[in-house]
């Protein structure tokens, strides 16, 4: 048969080559080891921490290597489609600040960057595997297919369009000019060269040397209707935009041999590939593929909603990622995730497991070591999309609310009182006159009202003085505990608690509750300092005048 006659029967429109587009997209001029990754996923919206993990890896190492991240979006699928399904995906990864050098929005060099504006790729290295007898059409109905299928499966053998299976591998170039002149529906077949019987040997960076079958299945490569399914599309993809490494899903181990079939049919030459195990959640006793639509708190929007610093969920996909990295952030905490070398090799081969107790606790570590007017600005952020009233109350009371969230903050052991910016209110809203109504005072041993009037009104008359340092202001609380029976050294009154009504602590807590509704704040001389002298006055008489 003259395949090219063939290739021009099925093709006739395309008058393009593969030289075209090998000049159109040449190779890339980076730097010597410079890594050239993408993240290819569907138009279906809002991403979920897997879609988020899985851009992670090829990001990082592009970046590490002064290469280039391309996201690609692979709609081959169209029921899968969702209005503006790019823009929010791209808004997504631009939110979680990926360094994408590439996309469609933005554009690039090697565009287009939506597999369903690239069908003339696509159709141009399809009719060149025609031409050189690598591909043929095949016109079985979904009733030939099906029927094959059920004869397979009496006999117990192999399922696929294989050997004697594959009824169109050897029609004439009359056999099928006659179809292509009836106006019968036709698939593009690649023309397997594998057997079973042989094996590849292939290096995976994280799974290391595999042994694999051959592919000898005649795999569909154009569908009816004139688009790729995914296999043929990336090969063409990943090729003409120059893909150093493919970071995918490693339920594709099984393709591999197909897929580097493709690739050696094609001419091109392959890249190095990183099958990935995808991040799992545990649901009941078993073990399953995170998912956006059974696993809310899995959701990108989910964070972004409860203010969890985008920097938190990129420390928790490096703990994922490389399992060294833990220890060496503990060594460098005030680096970056950017910083350091992560590495294929070192890639669990397990799998990672959804941890939410994780993100949460990087969460608070992460923002613990902020200053205070990094958090107020980043509060600030947050609260002018999801709490308009707070953003105006802190606008208005900038210097003194970095004052509160600097509290225990810039000390060897800071607090760790918040794990994301949505909690910074309950835990501060006390501080502010505005938001101080509407609350349940927590006493705690001292709940007589009469004594608790009486060691308020002392103290705010004899006692509280705001020009009092630390020391004296401490040292006059430990006056008004003995004056009131109560022990003011707290080990003292441990050796001997018959011997007090209660020690400091209960003193000092009925200033605590009185000025703050709370029994647990932060350090009660910085809130009384930071309150001032009025607004303690105001919520004292607001007790003693009950």
């Amino acid at each position: 048969m003259n395949y090219k006659d063939l290739a021009n029967l099925l093709y006739p429109d395309v008058t393009k080559t593969i030289e075209y587009f090998e000049k159109i997209y040449p190779k890339r001029n980076l730097p010597a080891g410079a890594e050239v990754t993408r993240f290819a996923p569907s138009p279906t919206g809002r991403m979920h921490l897997g879609n988020l993990y899985a851009s992670f890896i090829p990001e990082v190492i592009a970046k590490q290597t002064n290469g280039v991240f391309i996201v690609r979006i692979e709609d081959t699928d169209q029921k899968r489609k969702i209005e503006n399904g790019i823009e929010l995906g791209i808004n997504d990864l631009e939110h979680y600040n990926y360094k994408v050098d590439e996309h469609p929005i933005k554009g690039g060099d090697y565009g287009p960057y939506i597999q369903s504006e690239r069908i003339d790729i696509y159709h141009s290295v399809a009719k060149h595997l025609v031409s050189i007898g690598r591909a043929y059409p095949c016109f079985c109905s979904e009733e030939d297919l099906d029927n094959m299928r059920k004869k397979q499966e009496s006999k117990k053998e192999r399922i696929g369009y294989y050997g004697r299976y594959a009824k169109c591998r050897d029609l004439s170039y009359d056999e099928i000019k006659k179809h292509i002149d009836n106006g019968d529906k036709w698939v593009l077949r690649l023309k397997s060269e594998g057997s079973i019987n042989n094996h590849i040997i292939f290096k995976d960076l994280v799974k290391g040397t595999l042994k694999l079958p051959e592919n000898d299945l005649d795999q569909v490569i154009v569908k009816s209707d004139g688009i790729p399914p995914y296999a043929f599309a990336h090969v063409c993809d990943d090729h003409f935009m120059r893909v150093t490494t493919v970071t995918r899903d490693d339920s594709y181990i099984s393709s591999v041999s197909y897929h580097l079939e493709l690739w050696k049919a094609c001419g091109f030459e392959p890249p190095k590939f990183a099958h990935i195990l995808p991040l799992n959640i545990k649901d009941g006793k078993s073990i399953r593929k995170i998912s956006k639509r059974k696993d809310p708190e899995a959701a990108a929007i989910y964070y972004h909603e409860k203010g969890v610093p985008v920097e938190a969920i990129k420390l928790y996909f490096a703990t994922l990622m490389n399992s060294n990295f833990d220890g060496w952030y503990l060594q460098n905490t005030n680096k970056s995730y950017r910083d350091f070398e992560f590495s294929f090799s070192k890639m669990s081969k397990n799998g990672a497991l959804f941890d939410l107790d994780k993100i949460i606790n990087i969460s608070r570590n992460y923002i613990s070591k902020l200053t205070a007017s990094e958090v107020y600005d980043n509060l600030l952020e947050w609260s002018r999309e999801f709490d308009k009233s707070l953003a105006d109350l802190i606008t208005n009371y900038k210097e003194y609310t970095i004052d509160i969230l600097n509290i225990e903050r810039e000390q060897k052991k800071p607090r760790k009182d918040f794990s994301c910016y949505s909690e910074i209110k309950t835990y501060i809203w006390y501080m502010y006159k505005e938001l101080f109504k509407d609350f349940e005072y927590e006493w705690q041993k001292i709940k007589d009202i009469n004594e608790i009037k009486a060691i308020l009104t002392d103290y705010i008359e004899n006692y509280y003085d705001i020009a009092d340092d630390k020391e004296t202001w401490f040292n006059k609380m430990k006056n008004l505990s003995e004056k009131y029976g109560y022990c003011s050294d707290v080990k003292a009154y441990k050796e001997n608690p018959g011997n007090y009504k209660g020690s400091i602590i209960d003193i000092s807590m009925v200033i605590r509750v009185a000025l703050t509704s709370k029994s647990m704040t932060p350090d009660l001389y910085d809130i009384m300092r930071l309150l001032g002298v009025d607004n303690i006055k105001d919520r004292i008489r607001k007790i003693t005048d009950l």
